[in-house]
């Protein structure tokens, strides 16, 4: 698996105070992604290293809290970000919270960047 390495942290974001992620989460070695899918967007870009998004709720980004072996984890099969940012669970994991999340507005996408989006989306 490219992007798999044991000693980097692994984060999942979530409008939702958790203790422990359900099987089938998404988790990714990003921390900032993480925190953005806290937000629970329906849209994000990732343009170079800024990430803007459509999310205007706050909430968590925690940390997996446990060990990660081969085959707790695949490849997001729809992800449509680069290969390796969106990781599944297959099993549930325990979490700690890191911190929580604010949307910022200088990532929020603009009416304006949000129709371009979804031009390229539908085409």
């Amino acid at each position: 698996m490219s992007n798999w390495n044991y000693g980097k942290p692994w984060y999942h974001g979530s409008p939702f105070k958790l203790t422990i992620l359900c099987r089938g989460s998404t988790i990714t070695h990003d921390r900032e992604l993480a925190r953005v899918f806290s937000h629970k967007p329906t849209i994000i870009s990732l343009s170079g290293k800024s990430l803007k998004h459509n999310g205007t709720i706050p909430g968590f980004l925690y940390q997996i809290a446990e060990d990660m072996k081969a085959g707790d984890i695949y490849p997001h099969p729809r992800s449509s970000m680069e290969r390796g940012k969106e990781w599944l669970t297959t099993r549930e994991l325990r979490v700690e919270l890191v911190e929580p999340t604010q949307p910022a507005n200088e990532e929020k996408l603009t009416e304006e960047e949000i129709t371009e989006l979804k031009k390229i989306i539908e085409s």
